[in-house]
């Protein structure tokens, strides 16, 4: 395909106000539709020029699979659903994809606001605890180049930074072939950045809101005058204080990564990346959300219930040594082994019971370990059936995650005074109270197949046998079982059009749980099913791509709260059912135009009874970003971010009169903009301010305790690159 927007061409040829292709434009926006442009004359691979005023594109060839090589919200092809690199349009399920260019541009450093951009709701719980859903359920899943284990305790702790990573994939719904085991909402998958073969070094300094500052620095290129050795270093380094009162944190991240040319045919590489963070004034819980009389608690913006002496200390380090082999003939095999750890240690402290009269303190020091060691290797490449080229990938994996934490509580029946403020001193901690001591091991066998039946249409066909076992105890009680299943993956791919193509996708769930029940002993896995189907398009050599689709999830014995028992949750099974339609649009719209948006819309989140569940994660979400490189002043930039929720409500049962307690959160949106400016090919500065609108909402109704999130702030930096 080749399309050339001829320079002063009028505009209103196409786009007429109040006209229709206005509101075809509006479709655009909301992944239901091509331009006028892009639908009727692009997709005919013609080479007739294509009129739209103020502008000149042309055609610049498919998009890479490392997204740092392109200016681009979207990218050539990825393997994060089967392992087989397929483009998005090839894709069976909705893939949302966060470039390089779209971290940079929007100042995404951490991955909680990395996962917003990409249409995740993201429940800020606590200042370093998080949890994620994905269609108003959990995702328990990150893996890092496609490798990965279930978090161990449900949730994502500490703020892991994106500096290390070339883009973030979030392919929705359950993938029961790869995520190993099958996770029923999401999976997650960080890509790393690469050793180049041309040198190249970049470094940028940023100052912002509450004396905030961070440095960054990355180096890659060849070793060797050959190039068969090649290298990349990259190192971050932040701190600064916070909205929250007592609240600041220092952190930094270094990693470096090697490849050895060992021939022609095989490529070893080693790497090694650490982060570490220092919060201090952390809070643990919330602020509580109602008063004993089950009205409204009101509180400032700022307002935190953590003492200063409160912190929370985290280390997370990644090991992994890694063999790809080009076996000939289009076949490849890739060897992984992955040490990961994480370690913390802290002293926290919440409040108990109700304002204003009947809070008390509750404070504990912990400290937590996971170590995990994870294995993967595979072989892939094409093979020639009934005269058709087709691919298969066959592979194992076995990973082990040992899980050690201790806590020592000091409780308090004293009330806290009217107002608290966070002003407790800080108690003497004992022996340890509660404590878990167990080992995770999973073994794994993959294999899936993509089958062209015919010139439009194509199967993909897959299995996953999964075996988890666990050993050991926490908090006193027996964590132990054993199950296994085999989870079957089918999608279907019809491209009905140049441009178009239909699409399903089925795969069953598993999903073992180390959520601790009533009884105290180990929920059962999650089990059950997922369908998705819809329509993808592709236009401007794969450069921009838009979907629409229909999903259902039914999940038995998902682990939802159900009470506080000997100082720590404890979690009932229930059946859920989950469903509606999800829209998206990425990549370019004309030169310099980039935009990344959805639309996910849930028809039902319910129960088997019927009744509404898990109220507290959105029904409708909504997210958009979009820049622009302003062609009437070189080097320039502008670009906006917006994410938007509908209402959210969580029922606390009924004060001492009878009355019913609700906490409500209304519908809220999130606006972000952005503006750079290259000052010649090596310097660009840029200025990003959040939340512009100065919104006031709250971070979560995970719980019943929550905080408000961070009001106006911004950002400004200096970037420099040879």
């Amino acid at each position: 395909m080749k399309a050339i927007i001829e320079q002063g061409r009028p505009l209103r040829r196409f786009i007429q106000p109040h006209s229709a292709c206005s509101c075809y434009v509006l479709a655009l926006a909301l992944g239901l539709a091509a331009p006028y442009s892009l639908a009727d004359e692009a997709s005919q691979a013609s080479d007739e020029p294509v009129a739209l005023e103020g502008a000149t594109i042309t055609s610049q060839g498919e998009l890479p699979n490392v997204s740092e090589q392109s200016d681009a919200y979207a990218i050539g092809s990825s393997n994060t659903a089967t392992k087989l690199d397929l483009s998005p349009r090839e894709t069976p399920q909705t893939l949302v994809t966060v470039t390089q260019q779209q971290l940079k541009d929007f100042n995404l450093t951490s991955v909680n606001d990395t996962l917003d951009a990409a249409g995740v709701n993201v429940q800020r719980v606590e200042t370093n605890r998080t949890y994620f859903t994905v269609r108003g359920l959990d995702v328990s899943n990150f893996q890092i180049d496609g490798v990965g284990l279930p978090f161990s305790s449900e949730e994502q702790m500490g703020d892991l930074d994106t500096v290390l990573y070339d883009h973030v994939d979030v392919l929705k719904g359950a993938n029961g072939l790869l995520s190993n085991p099958g996770n029923p909402s999401a999976t997650v998958n960080f890509v790393r950045k690469r050793p180049t073969q041309e040198f190249q070094a970049s470094g940028k300094f940023s100052y912002g809101s509450w004396d905030t500052r961070r440095t960054e620095f990355d180096l890659s290129g060849a070793l060797n005058d050959s190039g068969t050795i090649r290298g990349r270093l990259i190192a971050m380094d932040e701190d600064g204080n916070s909205y929250l009162d007592r609240y600041s944190s220092t952190n930094n991240v270094f990693g470096g990564i090697l490849e050895f040319d060992l021939n022609d045919s095989n490529t070893l590489t080693v790497g090694h990346s650490q982060q570490r963070n220092r919060p201090d004034g952390i809070m643990w819980g919330g602020v509580n959300l109602y008063n004993v009389d089950g009205s409204k608690h009101h509180f400032s913006g700022s307002h935190s219930t953590a003492p200063e002496w409160s912190y929370w200390d985290t280390n997370d380090k990644q090991t992994f040594v890694e063999l790809a082999s080009d076996l000939g003939y289009g076949w490849q095999s890739k060897a992984t082994l992955n040490y990961n750890e994480s370690t913390g240690d802290g002293k926290m402290f919440m409040t108990k019971g109700l304002p204003p009269a009947t809070e008390t303190p509750y404070a504990s020091q912990f400290a937590r370990s996971e170590r995990q060691i994870l294995a993967d290797f595979y072989v892939k490449g094409p093979f020639e059936l009934l005269g058709r080229t087709h691919e298969v990938v066959v592979g194992t994996n076995w990973a082990k995650d040992d899980v050690h934490w201790t806590s020592r509580d000091a409780f308090s029946s004293e009330f806290l005074p009217p107002g608290f403020n966070g002003d407790y001193p800080e108690p003497e901690f004992g022996a340890v109270t509660s404590g878990a001591d167990f080992i995770n091991y999973r073994r794994g066998l993959y294999g899936a197949t993509t089958l062209s039946l015919t010139d439009e249409l194509k199967l993909i066909a897959g299995a996953n046998w999964t075996k988890m076992t666990s050993s050991g105890n926490q908090t006193g009680d027996v964590h132990d079982f054993e199950k296994s299943k085999v989870s079957p993956y089918y999608g279907l791919v019809y491209d009905f059009h140049p441009n178009y193509s239909a699409y399903v996708s089925y795969t069953e769930i598993f999903n073992p749980q180390f959520k601790i029940d009533v009884n105290g002993g180990v929920l059962d896995p999650v089990e059950g099913d997922s369908i998705e189907g819809g329509i993808k398009g592709e236009w401007f050599d794969k450069r921009l791509n838009a979907s629409i689709s229909l999903f259902r999830t039914k999940q038995n014995n998902y682990g939802e709260y159900a009470d506080w028992i000997g100082g720590m949750s404890r979690y009932k099974g229930i059946d859920i059912k989950s469903e509606g339609y999800e829209l998206t649009v990425s990549g370019e719209l004309l030169t310099g135009w980039q935009i990344n948006a959805g639309l996910t819309h849930l028809f039902s989140l319910e129960n088997k009874e019927g009744s509404a569940a898990r109220t507290y994660t959105p029904q409708n979400t909504l997210y958009l970003s979009t820049s622009y490189k302003v062609p009437q002043v070189q080097g320039l930039k502008v670009g906006a971010s917006m994410n938007w929720q509908s209402d959210i409500y969580r029922d606390e049962g009924k004060t001492a009169s009878g009355q019913d307690i609700r906490i409500n959160q209304g519908s809220y949106a999130v606006v972000n903009t952005m503006a750079s400016y290259e000052i010649d090919k090596n310097w660009t500065v840029a200025l990003n301010v959040n939340n512009i609108t100065d919104r006031k909402y709250l971070t979560s109704l995970y719980w019943d305790q929550s905080f408000y999130a961070a009001p106006r702030n911004a950002t400004a930096s200096v970037s420099w690159k040879y």
